[in-house]
């Protein structure tokens, strides 16, 4: 099926050159970086976790979100997924790909990766995350080969693959509650220690997934001709709109709990988040740009008018996407470091290497969904001629 991924006109093969390019780039900033360590980012002594790790988090649950096409397909039968589900389990093979790509270059020494592998500690939860991210890589890999395979010679997928995909169902579920209570779990940094961080997780990730995958189709529908269908993209609407609605509502419980127990070490954090801390106010025209598009693509898409307009419910799920990248792929982590247990208020921002290894990470999930999605679609439109 490989060699669908190497047919293609000018406008595909200018697209791979261009992500190929990204890479390369994001390549030499990662080898300096190697060579010099971590001081070309802009982490230090008080944020240890910064750019790479936000974005990590914040795949991790674009990742997870596949789960919403495939348990209506396979666990309820919804026949009205049939082309999206395949397309959802590759972009979540992407993502799982470019949140290891992040943990391994916010490594100072990568290769020591390998020891969570060689000497477990199963009371580690940084080993558990391990374990059921790459797990989940590896199901999602077995999950698409087997079926799409099976799809492709018009046969029935064999028996044995329908445990494995209701495993991997909740399965989807516990890679981003780990990585939330990787979170949660710090007593030192009160801004992440809540209850509901797990929950506010799997909201915005069954938000923020989606919303990419529309983005997705409907760029697939333009450059490819290949349609999935007006109705599957109608069903992930409301599936965004549930859970982004169930997003902004846990996160106007934090700052209720917050700012009405009035608990100065909660509270700064919120500070710094909304109105700055001694004079740093590095992130707060991007929350306030993070709530302002929550209420617009809240608005946009409660109403089953805008919702059903497809040019309309594109923009919605472009500013739903932004806002919650900023919330949990820019703010989440910095947030949580600043202020530092000693009341210190460092002054964290990305440098321009770290940003430009990010994009190179990106371009390779992206390259892994462009050839993903081309054998799929060529594949598809064979079986159809």
């Amino acid at each position: 099926m490989l060699e669908n991924a190497l047919r293609g006109d000018k406008k595909y093969w200018g697209w791979i050159a261009f992500l190929l390019g990204v890479m390369f780039v994001g390549l030499l900033f990662y080898l300096h970086q190697l060579h010099y360590g971590l001081g070309v980012t802009g982490l230090g002594r008080d944020v240890t976790w910064g750019f790479y790790i936000a974005q990590f988090t914040f795949l991790v649950g674009v990742a997870a979100s596949g789960v919403m096409v495939v348990l209506p397909y396979y666990l309820h039968n919804f026949k009205v997924f049939g082309k999206l589900t395949v397309l959802g389990e590759f972009l979540a093979i992407a993502s799982v790909i470019m949140c290891m790509l992040f943990i391994f270059v916010d490594m100072g020494q990568p290769f020591r990766i390998a020891n969570v592998f060689l000497h477990p500690t199963p009371h580690s939860l940084m080993f558990w995350d391990t374990v059921v991210i790459f797990g989940y890589l590896i199901l999602n890999v077995i999950i698409s080969r087997v079926t799409f395979s099976a799809e492709r010679k018009g046969i029935a997928p064999p028996s044995w693959i329908k445990p494995i995909i209701l495993l991997s169902i909740p399965w989807a579920f516990s890679i981003h509650t780990v990585t939330a209570f990787l979170y949660s779990g710090l007593a030192a940094r009160p801004f992440w220690m809540t209850a509901i961080l797990a929950p506010r997780f799997l909201a915005s990730a069954f938000a923020a997934g989606p919303a990419l995958l529309v983005l997705l189709c409907l760029v697939v529908r333009k450059v490819a001709r290949y349609d999935v269908g007006r109705e599957p993209l109608q069903k992930l609407a409301v599936i965004i709109t549930y859970a982004m609605a169930i997003n902004v509502f846990f996160i106007l419980m934090e700052l209720f709990t917050t700012i009405y127990s009035n608990i100065p070490e909660h509270l700064a954090h919120i500070k710094f988040l909304y109105l700055g801390l001694e004079g740093n106010t590095r992130l707060v025209p991007w929350m306030w740009a993070s709530s302002i598009l929550a209420v617009i693509s809240l608005v946009l898409l409660i109403n089953p008018r805008t919702r059903k307009n497809e040019t309309v419910l594109a923009f919605a799920c472009v500013v739903t996407f932004l806002s919650l990248w900023i919330e949990k792929g820019l703010a989440l982590v910095i947030a949580g470091f600043i202020p530092s247990p000693l009341g210190v208020v460092p002054d964290y921002w990305p440098t321009i290497p770290e940003f430009l290894i990010s994009m190179g990470v990106y371009a390779v999930g992206f390259l892994v969904v462009t050839v993903l999605y081309k054998i799929a679609i060529s594949v598809r439109e064979r079986l159809a001629a």
